[in-house]
């Protein structure tokens, strides 16, 4: 006997929980569902080509045609359905095809930080510990009984990349073992405490604007968490915006009388710029195709 498992999704992540699956004899992936394209997500990965070449049905999902992949996923009498990686909520159609449930995933403690963006504002309000979860889906954003969950260290150097890969890794070992709990019946679902719960809203281009009266701390965290492969955090000069992918501090070096956005030291990639207090944030590898003029940004 094997899990017949349906899958879901169209994320690097899903990508790379969808090869652990598919290196597990107890399971067969019998229907993949995933997308040719999105706007939404940096990591976009399309699953169809591990389809192809290994014979795994699949269907494509469009935004008009969203029932399509229930109908398509209806056909497999599946036991489980992986969501991994998907931008919107499934129908209770979707949720109760399975014999078993739906498992789905998010890259936060629940029940704390629900929602939108999880890698990105860990980083941003400098959390020390984050974690992967996997949880039984139901009709909430991830509000279902929690299946698995590790906890994750962020350390005070990580930046965006760091942090997916942590917690990728550690997902692909979380699959494993709870696709073998699953097989062997020997799954604890767990609630989730709702009173304990807060959610993380979408984010906005505005909230990757560097204000220079921040500290140099928020400026650090918040550049660390929109770097690739996010779009990362930005200045304003005038109507044009210049991508900052890396930055440093400099702590308690300057006068407290220079105002914040006074470009301290020019390089060739590089800008030395004063913020709260007295301290400064070097912004790095920059790529600015126009002349910065003045001594303030």
């Amino acid at each position: 006997m094997t899990l017949r498992i349906g899958f879901i999704g169209c994320v690097k992540s899903s990508r790379e929980f969808l090869n652990v699956l598919l290196e597990m004899p107890q399971v067969e992936v019998c229907a993949v569902v995933t997308k040719s394209e999105s706007s939404i997500n940096n990591d976009f990965s399309n699953l169809s080509d591990i389809c192809k070449t290994l014979s795994i049905p699949y269907h494509i999902e469009t935004s008009k045609q969203k029932d399509e992949s229930r109908i398509f996923l209806e056909k497999y009498n599946l036991d489980l359905i992986y969501c991994f990686g998907w931008s919107y909520l499934l129908t209770e159609d979707i949720l109760s095809l399975p014999k078993i449930c739906v498992v789905g995933f998010h890259p936060a403690k629940l029940p704390k930080n629900r929602g939108r963006h999880p890698i990105i504002w860990a980083l941003a309000l400098g959390l020390k510990e984050t974690a992967s979860t996997f949880f039984k889906m139901d009709l909430g954003a991830d509000t279902g009984e929690i299946i698995n969950q590790q906890d994750i260290v962020i350390d005070a150097d990580d930046n965006a990349q760091d942090l997916y890969n942590k917690i990728i890794n550690c997902g692909k070992e979380q699959v494993k073992e709870l696709t073998l709990q699953f097989f062997n019946d020997e799954i604890d679902l767990k609630s989730q405490d709702h009173t304990q719960a807060s959610s993380w809203r979408k984010r906005t281009r505005e909230d990757g604007l560097i204000d220079w009266r921040m500290s140099a701390n928020s400026i650090f965290n918040l550049v660390r968490a929109l770097s690739p492969p996010y779009p990362c955090a930005e200045f304003k000069i005038g109507h044009k915006f210049v991508k900052v992918p890396k930055c440093s501090v400099e702590l308690g070096k300057y006068p407290l009388n220079i105002e914040p956005g006074y470009i301290l030291k020019r390089f060739p990639s590089s800008l030395l710029v004063k913020v709260s207090g007295t301290d400064a944030v070097l912004l790095e590898n920059l790529e600015i195709d126009f002349e910065i003029e003045g001594d303030y940004l």
